[in-house]
């Protein structure tokens, strides 16, 4: 979301916005010493917004919430000291198998009381602009809206060719048990043996399920297919470096790695969850199956491996012409 804020920022400047931003903490990296920054360090961004409010006496006309929690009294709070527009951006992936009754319930009551104060809903995916409805109600299908993420795609430099045979592997991902990779362990066990011995993946990240990935590996003797390369902040020039993102999430919401991958023409192997179809094409530029399906994705693995399963155009072209993050931004700027 880097670039998304810079960019955001920079174009609302322009427009004689002024702008101020809440963080956890501090940055200065990239374009961020751009940026009005105030951060919350040890208390809540809610917490913080409405000290600050407070205390400066500040009148806003527009607030935009990210990776905040919907509906809460944080934003009837809002509406109480602003005669503002309140624009709510939900980036929140759900479980596999939906929430426990108790927080479904808790959810449709938080949306009844708070989703008032709110005046649009922006999803990042039709999934989740459907799943929106589903958690606090039929009231905000009204003012709930879709807005892609997008990446800056020149960044991202583009494979040239790929291997149709023995291709090569990256894994790009958070390594907690909720994205998958222990299915992607299981499924390479799996495989017969001339493959299992060729296969190459890279997996880079970092997590709280790291540990337990690694003992899986180990106790499938795959030390020498399964290569843990920790987090990297240069991944833009890394995904050409491969032929295949493997991605076995259980839980997404609209993933940046899979655009990211497919701006440097590298397809990518992925779940049915979240938004992925809405961007991954199977046969044409990735290819999909279901979460958990283990079997599926070790037949997937072989064919591709062996060169019988295939994609053969350039990735990076939907992505340029439907997710760049300029798209996203005038979108964006659109609803203030």
């Amino acid at each position: 979301m880097d670039h998304f804020y810079w960019l955001f920022d920079k174009e609302c400047k322009q427009m004689g916005y002024e702008v101020i931003w809440f963080f956890p903490n501090e940055s200065d990296h990239g374009e961020y010493n751009n940026l009005t920054i105030i951060s919350a360090e040890d208390q809540s961004i809610e917490a913080l917004f409405l000290k600050y409010i407070t205390n400066t006496k500040i009148v806003f006309d527009v607030v935009i919430t990210h990776f905040l929690e919907l509906c809460t009294p944080f934003f009837k709070k809002i509406k109480t000291n602003f005669t503002c527009k309140v624009i709510a951006v939900d980036h929140n992936a759900r479980p596999l198998n939906g929430y426990p009754l108790k927080k479904t319930v808790l959810k449709r009551i938080k949306g009844f009381l708070f989703s008032k104060h709110i005046d649009v809903f922006v999803a990042v995916s039709k999934y989740t602009t459907n799943l929106l409805v589903d958690d606090f109600g039929k009231q905000i299908k009204t003012k709930t809206v879709l807005v892609y993420n997008g990446i800056n795609t020149g960044l991202f430099e583009k494979r040239t060719f790929r291997n149709f045979v023995h291709p090569t592997f990256l894994v790009a991902s958070n390594l907690g048990y909720p994205k998958g990779i222990q299915d992607l362990i299981e499924a390479v066990s799996k495989l017969p043996e001339n493959c299992m011995c060729k296969l190459k993946i890279d997996v880079y990240g970092t997590g709280n399920y790291e540990k337990q990935l690694e003992e899986l590996v180990r106790k499938y003797n795959l030390e020498e297919t399964f290569s843990f390369k920790g987090s990297r902040s240069n991944l833009f020039e890394i995904y050409n470096q491969y032929d295949y993102l493997l991605q076995p999430t259980h839980m997404e919401c609209f993933s940046l790695s899979v655009l990211e991958s497919l701006s440097a023409n590298v397809p990518v192997i992925t779940t049915s969850v979240g938004g992925n179809e809405e961007v991954i094409k199977n046969g044409e530029n990735g290819f999909i199956f279901p979460p958990q399906d283990i079997n599926r994705l070790s037949e997937i693995l072989e064919s591709v491996f062996i060169g019988k399963l295939r994609i053969i155009q350039d990735t990076s072209v939907l992505i340029e012409e439907q997710f760049s993050i300029q798209k996203m931004v005038k979108e964006h700027i659109a609803l203030l």
